[in-house]
């Protein structure tokens, strides 16, 4: 009984630390929400110019008929796809410009050599 007396204030200063620390971070996280975006390295209103020219695509595309197999693989010729083209292609990350980053082929591979190996 001695024991329980003796632990019993420890675990509630110990909840109420626990409690004020939940506290201070759902206000930091919602009084700073924007803090997570980092700095924005381009000029504001380069991307509202490329994004009205996708939109414009994207609204000429929705108003005409479907495209053909022709033409659609004729407008992904120039990107990532037949709308948005080759906007931010040169930002987004992949195995070519990330120094260590894997192909899906690499991973299946060498997870097969490892599975392959311990038989």
């Amino acid at each position: 009984m001695s024991f329980v007396r003796f632990i019993q204030p420890i675990v509630r200063s110990f909840r109420f630390v626990i409690a004020a620390a939940l506290c201070v971070t759902l206000l930091f996280s919602n009084a700073f929400p924007a803090a997570a975006i980092g700095t924005n390295k381009s000029a504001p209103d380069e991307a509202t110019t490329q994004l009205n020219n996708i939109q414009k695509g994207t609204d000429e595309v929705a108003k005409s008929d479907p495209l053909s197999l022709e033409e659609t693989q004729a407008r992904t010729q120039n990107g990532l796809n037949e709308i948005q083209g080759d906007a931010d292609k040169d930002k987004m990350y992949r195995p070519s410009n990330s120094k260590d980053a894997r192909t899906v082929e690499d991973q299946v591979g060498n997870l097969l050599n490892k599975v392959t190996k311990d038989k």
